[in-house]
């Protein structure tokens, strides 16, 4: 929507720096570049920002979707919102009076606000991949608990022991991606293959203030890492040095990573409301991912492989396209080589393999397109899209011209698969 130009009254739009993750999802999906981030908030141009909406949904707490009126001449600088540890207060009537603003100005900000609806995605200029990815889960999902533990719930965190670490990279010098493994004990924490948690490490930034959660994907099914046991895992990595081989130590990756059994961790969460599984038979799911990406893939994988060992279920196709740099950088690589040929068709992509040439997702897709066009057009198959930002134009626009190699119209399919959750996409 378009908010007014000329009016004394702006609605501002913010984010809530108590409740926001840090995941990154508004500023990727954000298509203008009106949200970008420090070490530690989140914020909004407002000379940017054109209303479209289109980062509203993805959140997964409602961090963004905060809005304040204020006179447009003092509308919240980017310096401002930065500086923020919590939402200003709403301006009262007699405030917005005082610095000239009328009454009936508030309510038609209010209207202009609601009055047209975002721009869509039509023609070859204007594709934007984000705009293709549902909000909306697989009809056949189980219904997500969300947000039972944060700071503007009832409990504000809960409390988490590490009951297992396992490195599941070979050793390298630029990276090191760990299996984490976090016991509830009795406190209830019930989570969906697809969800996110955030941790929050221990300690003070350079601000002296407490750090800010940060967002993992959940590795294990719905009933645990260990089945019947009130437990999780996650799936991160650190980055041990830059591109110039300077040394990195970031804060929660690494706090994360050096976790010892026994430990206590603080648990935010859990999130995600959209990218859930489908749970009816027959359903078919393809799984795009790179590298930790692959931490909501192997949750639905195991989940699908401990359904077909009880013979209680009866699932359709499942694809997994995995991209990483190397052989030696891909997470679950020993283990995803003893899964049944006949329960999931796996497909690697090697951008930096010596000796090979460089082959991304997109690139293993489009040589698998006699396998996607057909799922493309089954309303009973999903696809599932995790990884780096920078994958994400490749890979829509890979499923794109697959569809219409094989004489679909795109912009209807990529509008169903919208309309009916078939397309999830979650990138960082």
């Amino acid at each position: 929507m378009n908010a007014p130009t000329e009016a004394a009254l702006l609605k501002q739009h913010l984010i809530d720096p108590e409740i926001c993750i840090r995941c990154n999802t508004c500023e990727a999906t954000c298509p203008i570049g009106a949200i970008s981030h420090d070490d530690r908030n989140y914020v909004v141009d407002a000379a940017k920002c054109k209303f479209c909406l289109d980062c509203i949904s993805p959140c997964p707490t409602g961090a963004i979707d905060n809005w304040r009126m204020v006179p447009r001449a003092k509308a919240y600088s980017v310096a401002e919102q930065f500086s923020w540890d919590e939402l200003p207060q709403e301006l009262t009537p007699d405030q917005l009076a005082a610095a000239g603003v009328a009454a009936e100005a508030v309510a038609d900000a209010e209207a202009q606000a609601a009055a047209a609806p975002a721009p869509s995605p039509t023609g070859e200029e204007a594709f934007v991949a984000s705009r293709y990815g549902s909000t909306t889960p697989p009809w056949s999902a189980a219904h997500p608990y969300t947000n039972l533990y944060g700071p503007k719930s009832a409990a504000k965190s809960v409390t988490a022991t590490v009951v297992g670490n396992v490195r599941v990279t070979e050793v390298g010098k630029d990276y090191d991606t760990h299996h984490v493994m976090l016991d509830f004990g009795a406190m209830p924490f019930p989570v969906l293959e697809g969800q996110s948690i955030g941790i929050v490490p221990p300690g003070v930034d350079a601000h002296g203030k407490p750090h800010h959660a940060r967002q993992y994907s959940i590795a294990s099914p719905r009933n645990g890492e260990r089945p019947g046991y009130n437990n999780l895992s996650l799936t991160v990595k650190r980055v041990l040095e830059d591109h110039q081989g300077r040394p990195v130590r970031g804060v929660a990756s690494n706090y994360v990573c050096d976790l010892k059994l026994g430990d206590k961790v603080e648990v935010i969460g859990p999130f995600g409301a959209s990218f859930l599984m489908p749970n009816h038979p027959k359903s078919a799911i393809v799984m795009i991912c790179t590298g930790t990406g692959s931490a909501p893939m192997r949750a639905m994988t195991e989940w699908r492989r401990r359904l077909r060992k009880s013979g209680k279920f009866d699932g359709g196709k499942l694809l997994l396209f995995f991209g990483a740099r190397t052989r030696a950088e891909l997470p679950y690589f020993g283990p995803l080589q003893n899964l049944p040929k006949d329960f999931i068709d796996i497909r690697f992509a090697f951008s930096r393999e010596a000796g090979q040439p460089k082959t991304y997702v997109q690139d293993a897709m489009r040589a698998a397109a006699a396998d996607l066009a057909p799922l493309l057009a089954d309303p009973n198959a999903y696809f599932h899209v995790c990884g780096l930002k920078a994958m994400e134009d490749g890979v829509v626009l890979a499923l794109r011209d697959i569809a219409r190699d094989a004489g679909m119209d795109w912009d209807a399919v990529g509008a169903g698969m919208k309309s009916q959750g078939r397309l999830q996409l979650e990138t960082y």
